[in-house]
């Protein structure tokens, strides 16, 4: 009588479900303390006048930008744990990951002009690839790849 592997991986593959669904709902939590401190940061900005100050708004985009992320991330677990596929959802996480990059970019964070110049370029080709990528997704099949 030898052990049947699938009926051996079953636990594990049951534990790995739970575990993502608690990782799912951790970003909740975490979602729901970031809308709340968007809204406390903006009602400093309000407040403070500081709502004309180029620097504070795209700090306020950049925390919009990481919710959306966030929430991109739990739909990625939340597609996993229903067996649907991610890719999309994952591809589109990195575009608005990148986007978050683009937005909150300062030249003075670079020592010359050439560091400068290349993290533009480089972060400029990682968003047209990635966006070329989420387009192709559609158009091209995959075998083995489920169709919804």
């Amino acid at each position: 009588m030898g052990i049947d592997l699938d009926d051996a991986a079953d636990p594990a593959a049951r534990a790995m479900e739970w575990l993502v669904l608690g990782a799912a709902y951790f970003l909740l939590i975490l979602f729901l303390i970031g809308v709340f401190d968007l809204f406390v940061s903006l009602y400093r900005l309000l407040v403070t006048g500081d709502f004309t100050d180029p620097v504070e708004v795209v700090g306020l985009l950049d925390s919009v930008l990481l919710l959306l992320i966030i929430v991109e991330v739990h739909r990625t677990l939340v597609a996993h744990a229903r067996g649907q596929p991610v890719l999309r959802i994952v591809v589109s996480a990195a575009i608005i990951a990148a986007s978050r990059r683009v937005i909150s970019y300062r030249l003075d964070e670079y020592a010359t002009v050439e560091e400068a110049l290349l993290a533009a370029v480089a972060i400029g080709v990682l968003v047209l690839a990635l966006t070329v990528a989420y387009f192709l997704l559609d158009r091209v099949s995959v075998p083995g790849r489920l169709e919804l």
